[in-house]
């Protein structure tokens, strides 16, 4: 069985470092990936069984409400989202590029988890909010109608206020591919 994966937000470093210790004393769930970022927020990911990861991040907004941002809980991720959250994906087939943009790092990765799972396409890279003023993106790439498709699908399944652009370039210049890469 596939690893549950969540995420908090947190407008603060301090609230976030506090929360993400509450999560690893709620229950058994192990980071994959905490640090602050722009504009000092603080994310932290965490993975383990979908009941812990759901405790653990229901512990963490209950505690802390005042200072979330954003949250999800994904029980079955697609495979291919932790690694582009990480940036360790190689890509096999330079396409058409899909570029999804946020206002939090949480709707990024359901966004991208959506898409991957809606068409055929592979994710380039989730990039969550460093160097970006808070806001997120998620880079996709396959046939243009397959981006399309993957990119329509993530945005009408955003929440209230997460979606901020997106743009799909069907035949992108090898040059762009080598300076997105």
């Amino acid at each position: 069985m596939k690893k549950a994966l969540g995420m908090i937000e947190f407008k603060t470093v301090a609230s976030g470092i506090t929360a993400t210790d509450l999560m690893l004393k709620t229950a058994e769930v192990e980071v994959v990936q905490a640090n602050p970022v722009c504009p000092g927020k603080y994310l932290a990911t965490i993975a383990g069984e979908l009941s812990a990861v759901k405790a653990a991040i229901e512990a963490a907004e209950t505690r802390y409400p005042a200072m979330l941002i954003d949250k999800f809980v994904l029980g079955n991720p697609h495979e291919s989202v932790q690694p582009a959250i990480c940036g360790a994906l190689e890509i096999k087939n330079k396409a058409a590029i899909g570029i999804l943009e946020t206002f939090t790092a949480a709707s990024a990765v359901v966004a991208a988890d959506t898409a991957a799972k809606t068409a055929l396409i592979e994710l380039v890279e989730i990039r969550l909010a460093k160097g970006m003023c808070g806001k997120s993106y998620v880079i996709l790439t396959g046939s243009v109608s397959s981006v399309t498709a993957a990119i329509d699908r993530a945005k009408s399944g955003m929440g209230d206020g997460a979606f901020l652009d997106s743009s799909v370039i069907a035949g992108p210049d090898e040059r762009l591919w080598e300076s997105i890469l």
